[in-house]
């Protein structure tokens, strides 16, 4: 979700040049009613995005494919483009979504070229530096379309309600991702001694823990739109390298981000008031989620201590308290 949440200013702008069409993850058709009203969502869940075994193609929905290229082809679209990046490698596109475009006869074809995917471009466009953030590639894509498009540091987003409720969400795409939670709550009664509210959200998984630990005050949102309707009580967010953050910072709501195996240069949310820690060094980091050691250290050597220092002055730039 954080990646298409990135990709919001440019569906915006899009959509008010373009007839748009999105191809994307059933959870987009959740974001397009108050994000990109204008943009008609295909939902697809594309198998080579799985975290494990992608390329077991005995198990790929060869017929929602086939039916998805029959729908795209008769289409007979004009532009088409990805500005995904290959995990690999930072500064390539994806050759996956260059031959979906191929195979789906769009006439113009925009990308950023990875070798073999030359080939299924008819306009091969130049990557940002490899030390951009996610949201250049976006940049690169409008400047080719000619789309006023802003440069991150000039975005308008939502100004969050004055309020002093902290949502607190504790999950994340990946278990890499994830702060041991007995330190999140730590950071909880340490807030609440403060004279904070804070609403604490989790994924499905987490609810029994907190359950266990006594949390009384516990949302677990299924959709996007419950997470929304969380978001709009909310006057700051703190938690994981995850959707959830991205989706609370393009709302308005100043983040507070814990990271791990990722990069904040790449992937931190778009609020200009967001803050973050930083994930703890590692030789193969960034590693996609992939950990090699029992535990991920990027993210459980991120002691309580050092979090809520970092948390507890962000939230006083954030909401002005004393």
């Amino acid at each position: 979700m954080g990646d298409l949440v990135i990709a919001s200013p440019f569906l915006q702008a899009a959509a008010q040049k373009y007839e748009v069409t999105l191809l994307a993850k059933p959870y987009a058709q959740d974001l397009q009613p108050r994000f990109w009203p204008n943009v008609k969502v295909v939902p697809f869940v594309a198998p080579w995005t799985a975290f494990e075994h992608k390329y077991n193609f005995l198990i790929w929905p060869w017929r929602q494919i086939f039916r998805l290229w029959r729908q795209m082809r008769a289409e007979k679209f004009d532009l088409g483009l990805s500005a995904r990046w290959h995990g690999s490698v930072r500064s390539a596109g994806d050759t996956r979504d260059h031959l979906l475009l191929w195979l789906f006869r769009v006439k113009t074809r925009l990308g950023f070229p990875r070798f073999e995917s030359q080939f299924f471009l008819s306009k091969p466009l130049k990557a940002p530096e490899p030390t951009a953030h996610r949201y250049e590639n976006w940049h690169v894509m409008g400047q080719a379309l000619g789309l006023d498009l802003p440069r991150r540091e000039k975005l308008q987003l939502p100004i969050a309600r004055p309020a002093r409720e902290i949502l607190l969400h504790t999950g994340a795409g990946q278990p890499v991702r994830v702060w041991p939670m007995e330190r999140y709550r730590n950071i909880v009664n340490r807030l609440r001694s403060k004279g904070f509210q804070v609403q604490v959200a989790c994924d499905s998984d987490q609810e029994a823990w907190w359950r266990a630990a006594g949390e009384q005050n516990l949302a677990v949102p299924h959709t996007v739109g419950e997470l929304i309707a969380l978001l709009e009580k909310a006057s700051a967010f703190v938690g994981n390298d995850s959707g959830p953050g991205h989706l609370a910072a393009f709302s308005g709501v100043p983040t507070f981000t814990i990271f791990g195996p990722q990069l904040p240069e790449w992937f931190a949310p778009l609020h200009l008031a967001s803050e973050w820690l930083e994930g703890k060094a590692c030789p193969y980091k960034p590693c996609s989620d992939y950990c090699r050691f029992p535990l991920p250290y990027c993210m459980v050597n991120s002691g309580a201590e050092e979090v809520w220092t970092r948390a507890e002055a962000f939230l006083a730039r954030a909401l002005h308290y004393k």
